[in-house]
């Protein structure tokens, strides 16, 4: 979560871990009390002060249409890293943003990114979830992202979340986080670290636009749906394996079955006390194994035996984080697609590239 200007970083408690410090300060020097956090910060031992606010201005002045004299001449701000121990120089807010998501335009119009800052999404689970949010963050298509999971990250997440060696054992949440902050200090993320529980729920869901599901566990996807449909508020799920890709209305269809209705009227209670093995025929139902890639098809028997888990590549995870942002995107700007199902399989699509040559 991003702390206030000139507010002191979250103390060791915010995080799981001793000396994982989750947020990141913006100080404001222009106010006493931003500038008097400042140099404190850069008074103590071993902060590393990165300053590349020249060609940060000069980048500004040569955006076209040239910005107005209150953008250009907007006070420089500091960000505080305190897991990096380093104090960095930046663009004040609005030049920032500006200068940031210039490129978009007019893919993104400058109008159509103003709406897409009003929007509040939540994303829960934060394996696949981490690159649906940073990609989300990168192309600037909400104001608000909370992040939801209790889990750590271990080494075998590195083959499909971008993360580092240096973020082994911290909380999923937080390392997503920590990442968003170093792009865009100015963005508002809210992490909950206990992931959702009946204590969180209500204050992840409560005015959110729309939530997306990248959570591992049957019962929690169903408790999820459950509240979201109570509330109005779409869902969208990404399940890397062929590209699926899962819109539930329940903005406009307050009545929608859960998951489309493939598990008929189980609810979340029904599944906390039944065993993996029970699961499995449901999660089944949910993906439809006719349509799961062959070589998914082949790993799911040797799950628990040769496998330790499903498989998931970088590459699948990476497709599910651009086509979420799609989907979001879609909303933010008014048009956004109705309830179902789409299959976004680039093994399919490359297994059918055509040659353009001309013919003689």
């Amino acid at each position: 979560m991003t702390a206030a200007a000139g507010l002191p970083a979250a103390s060791d408690e915010t995080s799981k871990n001793e000396g994982d410090v989750a947020e990141h300060v913006v100080l404001n020097v222009a106010e006493t009390s931003g500038r008097e956090a400042y140099e404190e910060i850069a008074a103590q031992s071993g902060i590393h002060v990165f300053d590349t606010s020249v060609t940060q201005r000069k980048s500004l002045g040569e955006l076209r249409p040239t910005p107005g004299a209150d953008v250009l001449e907007e006070p420089l701000w500091w960000v505080h890293y305190p897991w990096r121990h380093a104090l960095v120089r930046v663009l004040g807010p609005a030049a920032f943003r500006l200068l940031r998501l210039d490129r978009n335009r007019n893919k993104i119009t400058a109008s159509e990114q103003n709406a897409l800052s009003e929007l509040r999404v939540g994303v829960v689970g934060l394996s696949v979830g981490h690159a649906v949010a940073h990609t989300l963050a990168i192309e600037g298509l909400c104001g608000e992202l909370r992040l939801a999971d209790f889990d750590e990250l271990d080494l075998s997440n590195l083959n499909r979340v971008p993360a580092s060696l240096f973020d082994l054992d911290v909380n999923k949440s937080v390392v997503a986080s920590r990442r968003i902050a170093e792009l865009d200090p100015y963005l508002s993320v809210v992490e909950f670290q206990d992931g959702l529980t009946p204590e969180t729920i209500d204050s992840f869901l409560d005015g959110l636009d729309i939530v997306i599901d990248e959570c591992d566990s049957l019962d929690a996807k169903l408790t999820l749906r459950e509240n979201a449909r109570r509330r109005g508020i779409p869902v969208i799920m990404e399940t890397s394996d062929g590209g699926i890709l899962d819109v539930e209305r329940f903005d406009v269809e307050p009545d929608r079955p859960l998951l489309h209705g493939l598990l008929g009227d189980l609810d979340a209670s029904a599944l906390r006390d039944i065993t993996p093995e029970q699961k499995a025929p449901l999660a089944a139902r949910i993906l439809d194994p006719a349509k799961l890639t062959p070589r998914m098809l082949a790993s799911v028997p040797e799950i628990g035996k040769t496998l330790s888990t499903w498989p998931q590549l970088g590459s699948d995870v990476a497709l599910g984080g651009a086509s979420v942002a799609a989907v979001v995107r879609s909303f933010g700007l008014g048009n956004p697609p109705s309830s179902g199902r789409v299959r976004i399989n680039l093994d399919a699509h490359i297994a059918a590239i055509e040659d353009l040559r001309a013919e003689a």
